[in-house]
Parts: C-alpha cells; sequence; structure tokens
C-alpha cells in the first residue's frame, strides 16, 4: 500500500526493499558424504497464503481460511501452485545481519477490558510496548475481527490512536498520505476465522507500539484469558545494572529500559509506532546510555554502516539511515542537519570508549572525511546559521549557536581520528580547523565578562562547557546555574543539553545540582512522566495526547549519568583497560549499586551512607587498573582493605589507584553535598 509519511515521504522512493521478493540457498549434506545446493530460481512455486496484506506501519490482514495446510512437507499436493517468477531483488550487497534478531522477550498479560461501546472492547495491557497482540479465539468462519492499537485512551474510554499514527496521517488535520492511503493511518490488524476450534493468531511481519487494543467484531463476549501481548525487541545482551535508595530512580530506570528495548527493531528509532526511524540526534542524545545498559558493539556497527549507505554524493550524511526521505533543515544535497549528521562519527567514538574498536574508525574514515569536505563547502564565513537544534527544549533554541557547536565536534573528531589512525599530518589540519571554529564561535557568541554564551538558556551555556568553548568555565558555570535557580531547579533543555548538562554537572563536582534536577517530581521533569503514568518515556516533556509518542528514547540519558555520576564507572582508557571509579552521593541519596560488564570483565560500584560512614566497595577487572575516588572530608579517616596506593587529594576526594581485585573504602562523611 502506498503511504506518505507527512504527505511527503514516500519510502518506496527512497528505500531499495521494493515488493517483496525471496532470494535463498539450502545446502544438503547427506550422509555419504556429497553435498547438494538448491538455489531460488524459477523451478520452486508458490501459493497466495493467509497474508492478504501487509504493512509495517498500518499492520497485517490475515485470514486464516487460506492457510495452507502442509505447505512446507513432502505430503503436500502443488498441483495448483505456480512456477516463481524471476525478479530483479534490492540493489546493494548481501551482506550477514549484523544487529541482534528480534525476538519476543515478554508475554505481557492484559490486566483489564471492558466493553466501551456496543460490541468495541478496550483491552488494557498495563504497560507502553512495541510487538503485537496475540488472541486465542472460536468463532464461524468468515468472522472478521479487527484490532487496533494505541497508547492511550480517551476520557470517555475510547482508543487514543493519534500518538501512534503512521507520520501523522490524520483526517483531522486533513494531512493525507496520497492516494491509496487511509484517511487515518492506524495501527490495525484484521483476522478472519477459519472456524476450526480455538483458534491461535499473532501477526508475522509488523509489529506496533501500543498500551491499549480495541476489539470489534468478536464472536460473542471477549474476556482476559483470549488476550496476550508480545514484548518484542533485538537479542540485545544486558550488561548494565543499577539501583538506589530513591525509588523514582528505580522506576525511572525501569522505564527507560522498556523505552530503549521498544526501539531497537535493527535500528535505534525514535518510536516504535508513529515512525521506527533511525534519527542521528536521538542516537547521540542517548547512545552511552544505551551502552551501559547493552552490548551494543555490532548493533552500532550496522548504524554506522547504515550511514555509509546512504551517504549522499555529495557527501552528506542522511537525517535519518536508512533514509527515508526526512531532510529537515539539512545541508543541502538530502543531507541532514549537522546535529544529526553527528551520529556518524559520534557512535564511532563510543564504540571506540567502549570497546576499544579502532577498525570501525579505520573503516569508516574514507567517509568521514568525504562528509567534512562536504560539510566545510556549506559554511559560510566558516561557520553554520540554521540547524534543529536542542530538539522540544522548553526555552529558546540557539539554533545557530546549536549549529556551529555541532560543526566544531565534527572537525574536532576527526581530528582524534586520524590522529588514532596514526595520519599526523590530517590530524595536524583538522586540529586546526577545530581551532579556527572555536575561536569563530566564542568571537560571535561569547558575551565578554559574562560567562554567557548567546541566549544565555541552559542549553546555551550547557553546549559551551559540555564542548570546552568558554574562556571563563567558572563564569560559564555560574551562568548555568542561575539559569537552573530561574527554572525553579527544572529542566528547560531538549534532548542534547539534558546530556550534556548531566556530563557537565558530574564533571565540575555538582552532582546536587543534577540530582536536584533529575529528582523534580513536578512538571516539567521525569517524575512528572512517571506522576503521569508513564510506563515508557515521553516525547516530550508536557503529557502527548493527540501528536507526540509516548514510546520514545530520546529523554533516557538519565541512564548515562546514572552509570557515570551516580555509580562513577566510567572508562579512562578506551575500552576501561584503565577505569575511573567516582561516585558523586548527593542529597538523601543513601546507597547506589551497580555494575557494568566491560568487554574486560565485570566492574562494580557499590556505595552506602549509613549515619555517618560512607562505605564504598568496588570490583575492578582482571589486567586492568583503575582510579578510585573516595568521597571524603578528611583523607586521613578513610580505611581501606587490599593494596592501594594513595594519590593524593582532590575536590574533596581521597583518590587512590588499584589494580584488578575486590576492595573495600569507608570513611566518616558530613553530609552529602
Amino acid at each position: 500500500m502506498p503511504l506518505r509519511l507527512f504527505r511527503f515521504a514516500n519510502l518506496r522512493d527512497h528505500q531499495q526493499t521494493g515488493r517483496p521478493v525471496v532470494k535463498a540457498q539450502i545446502l544438503i549434506r547427506y550422509s555419504d558424504g556429497t553435498s547438494e545446493t538448491i538455489c531460488t530460481d524459477n523451478t520452486w512455486k508458490t501459493k497466495q497464503g493467509p497474508v492478504i496484506r501487509n504493512n509495517v506501519y498500518l499492520g497485517e490482514h490475515y485470514d486464516a481460511r487460506r492457510e495452507v495446510k502442509n505447505w512446507s512437507t513432502t505430503r503436500i499436493k502443488d498441483d495448483d501452485w505456480q512456477a516463481a517468477v524471476v525478479a530483479k531483488g534490492p540493489s546493494g550487497k548481501l551482506t550477514p545481519q549484523m544487529a541482534p534478531a528480534v525476538k519476543v522477550g515478554e508475554v505481557v498479560k492484559p490486566v483489564r477490558i471492558y466493553e466501551q461501546a456496543p460490541g468495541t472492547y478496550i483491552v488494557d495491557m498495563g504497560i507502553n510496548f512495541a510487538g503485537v497482540a496475540k488472541i486465542n479465539v472460536k468463532g464461524p468462519a468468515g468472522t472478521r475481527i479487527r484490532i487496533r492499537y494505541g497508547e492511550n485512551i480517551h476520557e470517555d474510554g475510547s482508543l487514543n490512536w493519534l500518538t501512534t499514527t503512521a507520520g501523522h496521517i490524520k483526517s483531522m488535520w486533513n494531512l493525507t498520505g496520497g492516494p491509496g492511503a487511509p484517511a487515518d493511518a492506524i495501527q490495525e490488524g484484521h483476522y478472519i476465522l477459519k472456524g476450526e476450534g480455538t483458534e491461535v493468531y499473532a501477526p508475522h511481519f509488523t509489529f506496533h507500539g501500543f498500551r491499549y487494543i480495541e476489539v470489534t467484531g468478536w464472536p460473542g463476549k471477549p474476556e482476559l484469558k483470549n488476550f496476550e501481548g508480545l514484548r518484542m525487541f533485538a537479542g540485545l545482551i544486558p550488561n548494565g545494572e543499577f539501583s538506589c535508595s530513591n525509588e523514582m530512580f528505580n522506576q525511572l530506570h525501569k522505564v527507560t529500559l522498556r523505552t530503549f528495548l521498544s526501539n531497537v527493531f535493527s535500528v535505534q528509532s525514535d518510536c516504535p509506532g508513529r515512525e521506527k526511524m533511525g534519527y542521528g540526534g536521538d542516537i547521540v542524545a542517548v547512545s552511552e546510555s544505551f551502552l551501559y545498559n547493552f552490548d551494543m558493539g555490532n548493533f552500532y556497527r550496522k548504524t554506522v554502516q547504515d550511514f555509509i549507505n546512504d551517504q549522499t554524493p555529495e557527501g552528506g550524511m542522511t537525517e535519518i539511515a536508512p533514509y527515508t526521505g526526512i531532510a529537515d533543515r539539512g545541508l543541502g544535497g538530502e543531507s541532514g542537519p549537522l546535529g544529526w549528521q553527528l551520529a556518524f562519527p559520534y557512535v564511532q567514538k563510543q564504540l571506540y570508549d567502549f570497546y576499544g574498536d579502532k577498525r570501525i574508525i579505520e573503516h569508516a574514515y574514507p567517509y568521514f572525511v568525504k562528509q567534512m569536505d562536504f560539510i566545510n563547502s556549506k559554511a559560510i564565513h566558516g561557520l553554520f546559521h540554521w540547524d534543529i537544534g536542542d530538539h522540544v527544549a522548553l526555552d529558546p533554541r540557539a539554533e545557530a549557536f546549536s549549529a556551529c557547536c555541532f560543526y566544531y565536534e565534527h572537525a574536532r573528531l576527526i581530528a582524534e581520528f586520524a590522529s588514532i589512525l596514526g595520519k599526523t599530518e590530517d590530524a595536524r589540519r583538522y586540529h586546526q580547523l577545530s581551532e579556527r571554529i572555536r575561536n569563530a564561535i566564542v568571537r560571535k557568541y561569547y558575551i565578554p565578562n559574562t560567562g554567557r554564551f548567546d541566549n544565555a538558556t541552559q542549553a546555551a551555556q550547557a553546549f559551551a562547557l559540555y564542548y570546552g568553548l568558554s574562556p571563563d568555565p567558572e563564569a560559564t558555570m555560574k551562568a548555568l546555574l542561575s539559569e537552573y535557580e530561574r527554572h525553579y531547579w527544572h529542566v528547560a533543555t531538549g534532548i542534547f543539553a539534558c546530556k550534556m548538562a548531566f556530563d557537565v554537572l558530574r564533571l565540575n563536582n555538582r552532582n546536587d545540582v543534577a540530582y536536584r534536577v533529575a529528582n523534580q517530581r513536578d512538571y516539567p521533569g521525569w517524575g512528572f512522566m512517571l506522576a503521569g503514568g508513564a510506563t515508557t518515556l515521553w516525547e516530550s516533556w508536557e503529557y502527548p495526547d493527540n501528536a507526540s509518542s509516548q514510546n520514545h528514547p530520546m529523554f533516557g540519558s538519565t541512564e548515562e549519568w546514572f552509570y557515570r555520576s551516580l555509580l562513577g564507572i566510567n572508562p579512562a582508557e578506551p575500552g576501561f583497560r584503565k577505569i575511573i571509579i567516582k561516585p558523586q552521593p548527593a542529597s538523601d541519596l543513601k546507597w547506589a549499586k551497580g555494575s557494568y560488564s566491560s568487554i574486560r570483565g565485570k566492574i562494580v560500584s557499590d556505595w552506602k551512607i549509613e549515619g555517618d560512614t560512607y562505605t564504598l566497595s568496588v570490583e575492578i577487572p582482571a589486567n586492568t587498573s583503575a582510579k578510585v575516588f573516595v568521597k571524603t572530608t578528611n583523607p586521613e579517616q578513610v580505611k581501606c582493605s587490599g593494596q592501594v596506593s594513595y594519590l593524593g587529594c582532590e575536590d574533596g576526594y581521597a583518590v587512590y589507584e588499584v589494580a584488578s581485585g575486590m576492595y573495600q573504602f569507608s570513611t566518616v562523611i558530613q553530609k552529602n553535598k
């Protein structure tokens, strides 16, 4: 079915999959040692099956009366089958699948069912997730059951599908999907009964984002036992653990991971309902949060390759990879905006930092050079003046300033990559470029003697500090803190500056501010989402009921903060060959514990405050070493188990060097900062 997302983006015009085709090879090894290879050709036979329509957005229509019994066995009679037609398949190079396969990771039991209108039933699965509904039903042959999916319900109890309509195709907005597209692009499935006992069905070739389903056409009155939710996601291996004494944070951790797993169907997507696309900006915002929780090595290597595959002829990277036709505020030639193009080198940097993987940088370097040549050719007087900017920030966005910062980061990263690869001349040239950009940004956007950059919002100050642009970092930090105070210690940033601010506050030993902002329970903030019943993260700080998704990972940078700041686990060298353990207790937090399973082994950080005693237990894997920072007002009171080397005192922490092994540190602490 043709469908133009957002009225203009027809995937058939941009993606090379085309109509369904199959290319297969069967290798048979016989007991006598011989073998035979059977490849797809026109000697294969085909027959129309029960799936009569399928769309990854709109759903599957399945007619059980058309099922072919024993179709995959030698007992089948294929007299009425048709010879397969040889077709030209998608272009490109056939390569092994890199991302883990999608699986059913959980069977969700519904918590409530009610008849909203005569013959219309609403089933509440209790949580928002990605997957499909599974039904078991008895009824006459030819009975058609319709199932619609949505994240929400209206005040009258009816299904609210407005946050998940594909590409916002909605008749109420007069936004059409083109000839042949439905007026409202609702996630919907149909099942036609064959009338043979209890029939069990779940869609095969689609997935949806939902908490509620609307059921019509059911023979009789359905019950809870007739429904299950199949929660699906890529089979990523978990490699992180986190918990703490703040129950809201524990709930947020659970909700965020559910959001993350809803959005890993071969790409790190923005949402599992409306778009399902790999937006670069979203990846930049939360890639480290994913990496602390899951083994993302092969998944993100695929992400890098997706961008390479869709690099424009001029060298620009697309806003979304695989490319779908969306190029909002890009640099021309279907390239994306700078903050979204940044995903291409940024993911490589994270693969290097977390896994020590230099190969991906080496493989992608020629494409990065081409991208930088393209970006440089689009600069105006050495800078840029447009971008999407700090997406969904509450304060006015400093778009030109953020565009320049993203430009600087591209140049800084390619200089670093050239150095890693031993390309001395490239490294020198790109370092000079990055310094020219940095100096130009300071000249244009820094307000002398104030510490302020551009419009001096939380985001502008966070950008300046995160990228190390300020000639007076202390004054810039002071301006950032005054902005938090102006907002009554609530967040006002969008997807980039949320992440940046957490890191800036960590590196400046102001985790007290980060904690205060993250721990707010009213609007705007993560606590407001949870108080509003969120079981996955929202796409907006406001409650989304008619447009924005309720299952969006982009505000998930709290996960990175949990690991980097509350647990204090950070790499000191690529691949965690050397480690930093620096928990930053704050406010009324009494304990935090967790681990990260690096490529070198499990790293554990476990601290607690009991009375006036602070205890930190750590575990460092074999063939590594670590610097351990113990928060204390008096280093002489710190007691250590195991053989450690005291390095001195720094910013209220006693610092120790340790080899692999298990250690415990304890000291008297007056209060959390």
